[in-house]
């Protein structure tokens, strides 16, 4: 018998097996903003193979153990979990979206007259990456600290000034997840034209790789981190 079965929530089966967010990329399941979804609504609302999809999760499972090549951050404190997504995630960002904003715009000069829709990619870009500056400044100026000192000195005012901001930042990165959704929808999966140059490739290949970076970010904090937070009830 597997591991996984189709009734988990999503976000659960990724912070079991961080490898998942690989199968569930592939049949474009949303495991960060809609990781609190059961498995089994995606596959029937995609209509996709529970069977299938099962089947890889415990495969990829199985050579994940044999391999001992996973990182199991539910079990890493909170604030480690935190130092954790700002050393890797939130750095991973404040150096990739100046880069992208600069291949946007380039690719929109070279390109823009023959291919309209960079038009709209150059425009939910920079609406994503000003979005996601504040989103930062608001954790590390903001929830992290609180979070932190809550863990020093647990209060119950903390407690719910944290429960506030963490209700914020999980808008913020559902509004994040509907951009990056519809980039992908608009560029076809991120599809290079003919006459696309090596700029217009690297530009979407950054584009989905700042996805799966994102991807991975909001999956730590909803479904992890923040969900530790949810459960510490203030005594």
């Amino acid at each position: 018998m597997g591991v996984f079965n189709a009734s988990q929530k999503i976000g659960e089966i990724v912070s079991i097996l961080p490898k998942a967010s690989e199968v569930f990329k592939k049949y474009k399941i949303d495991f960060c903003c809609g990781g609190h979804r059961p498995l089994s609504e995606a596959i029937m609302e995609n209509s996709l193979s529970e069977v299938e999809i099962l089947s890889q999760l415990n495969e990829a499972y199985e050579e994940a153990i044999k391999h001992n090549d996973q990182t199991d951050f539910r079990k890493m404190s909170s604030v480690e979990l935190i130092d954790y997504i700002v050393n890797t995630h939130h750095s991973y960002l404040n150096i990739n979206l100046p880069e992208i904003s600069d291949l946007t715009a380039t690719i929109l000069r070279v390109h823009g007259a023959n291919h309209n829709i960079l038009f709209k990619v150059h425009k939910l870009f920079h609406s994503l990456k000003t979005e996601l500056e504040q989103h930062l400044i608001k954790e590390e100026v903001v929830l992290f600290p609180l979070m932190k000192e809550y863990y020093a000195k647990p209060s119950e005012e903390l407690y719910n000034q944290i429960i506030s901001v963490m209700k914020e930042t999980e808008d913020e990165h559902d509004g994040a997840g509907d951009i990056l959704k519809e980039l992908r929808e608009i560029t076809e999966d991120y599809k290079v034209p003919e006459d696309g140059c090596g700029t217009y490739h690297r530009t979407f290949d950054k584009l989905q790789e700042l996805e799966a970076d994102l991807f991975q970010h909001i999956h730590l904090e909803n479904n992890i981190l923040f969900k530790k937070q949810g459960t510490v009830l203030y005594k």
